[in-house]
């Protein structure tokens, strides 16, 4: 190689060195939206449902609805009107019984489902309330909703 080849060949490799590294473009941050996600609209109104549903005394852990009885209830009253998905917590509950100054304590479960606000799922909702109340013969299930925002 002659010297003045050389010589451009090691300013060039120079000149690389010493360049700063700018790094490749950073990938797309994630967001948490909704937006491309046909089975979700993003303008549609969401509400966070809770069911508290009595499962027995909470001094007598044999006594009421055994945990069998509880998930055969789910899979057969609640799936099937929501297979997207729900929550369940495992709860104590206590209240004043009316006309009474006892306190009532119980174990419960509650159910927590993000659906869509619309008549539908409220019906499903009421659905659910009414069975669960045939198979216990408790007075009430009872149910909390809120207005949400929902991201997946």
């Amino acid at each position: 190689m002659k010297p003045r080849s050389l010589a451009l060949a090691a300013a060039t490799a120079l000149l690389f060195a010493l360049a700063p590294v700018c790094p490749a473009d950073p990938p797309p941050r994630a967001t948490a939206s909704l937006q491309g996600d046909p089975a979700r609209p993003e303008a549609a109104r969401w509400i966070r449902a809770e069911l508290y549903f009595a499962i027995g005394p909470a001094d007598d852990p044999e006594e009421g609805v055994r945990e069998m009885r509880w998930r055969a209830f789910l899979e057969r009253e609640v799936t099937p009107r929501f297979p997207d998905g729900l929550t369940v917590f495992d709860a104590y509950g206590q209240w004043r019984r009316r006309g009474s100054d006892s306190t009532g304590r119980l174990r419960s479960k509650v159910l927590v489902i993000l659906i869509e606000d619309n008549e539908a799922n409220r019906a499903a909702l009421d659905a659910i309330r009414v069975a669960y109340k045939a198979a216990s013969h408790d007075q009430s299930v009872l149910l909390v909703t809120e207005h949400v925002e929902v991201s997946f």
